[in-house]
């Protein structure tokens, strides 16, 4: 199958070179710059993968940017993991699995078993679990985790017709998933604590309390799957 990788990616310098090497050779690699005030973007074009600029904040239109920029020849699974090599990219053929050999649609991290000490806040996982009880409530499936490291089949991402802009986008994309009749899986995997610049979400309790709060607004918007 044809695979693409999506990176959003805003002041990851450090990080981004570590990702881009542990990522298996032979894919399409997009890394979108979401308006960084750093090296990001040169790091990124040094590494040969292909760079957008997004200067609108927002986790969503970040990965919107990353998937518009695959439209002139679409793949037929496109993954999105993060730029602060928390996510354990060297593993993604365990994460595409369930789509090459087992028909599903949707392939998810699943952080809950194997994540490092540290790596995810108290703040982190009790919203992580107040929200998947929100969404099994609303949809009947049973998630783990709302983990960022993901793959999708292309066909079945276009069907969602995804609009989130902010850290919302992974429970719009799990949500609506469901509601849509996909088949759905997650796959444990490690999660690694950030060993380079500082987290966006878990680097302060403000930051990890502020995507928290968009994730909860978004399982109440997409409760009924538009």
């Amino acid at each position: 199958m044809r695979v693409a990788v999506v990176i959003p990616a805003f002041n990851e310098e450090e990080s981004l070179p570590d990702v881009l090497k542990d990522l298996p050779e032979d894919l399409r690699i997009v890394v979108v710059d979401n308006g960084s005030t750093d090296a990001t973007h040169a790091v990124a074009a040094r590494a040969g993968v292909q760079v957008v600029w997004e200067p609108r904040r927002g986790y969503g239109t970040a990965v919107k940017a990353g998937l518009d920029a695959l439209t002139d020849a679409p793949p037929e699974v496109v993954v999105i993991c993060d730029a602060d090599h928390s996510d354990p990219v060297e593993r993604l053929p365990e994460l595409l699995a369930p789509i090459l050999e087992g028909g599903f649609d949707l392939v998810l991290s699943d952080r809950t078993l194997e994540a490092e000490p540290g790596s995810l806040t108290w703040v982190q996982i009790l919203g992580n679990r107040f929200a998947t009880l929100l969404i099994r409530l609303s949809t009947g499936h049973a998630y783990r985790d709302m983990g960022p490291f993901r793959c999708i089949r292309w066909d079945v991402l276009q069907k969602l017709h995804m609009s989130d802009p902010t850290w919302g986008w992974n429970v719009e994309m799990q949500m609506k998933a469901i509601h849509q009749g996909g088949r759905v899986v997650e796959v444990s995997l490690p999660y690694r604590c950030r060993r380079k610049g500082r987290s966006k979400i878990s680097g302060s309790v403000t930051g990890a309390l502020r995507a928290g709060y968009r994730i909860l607004i978004s399982v109440h918007r997409y409760r009924k799957g538009t």
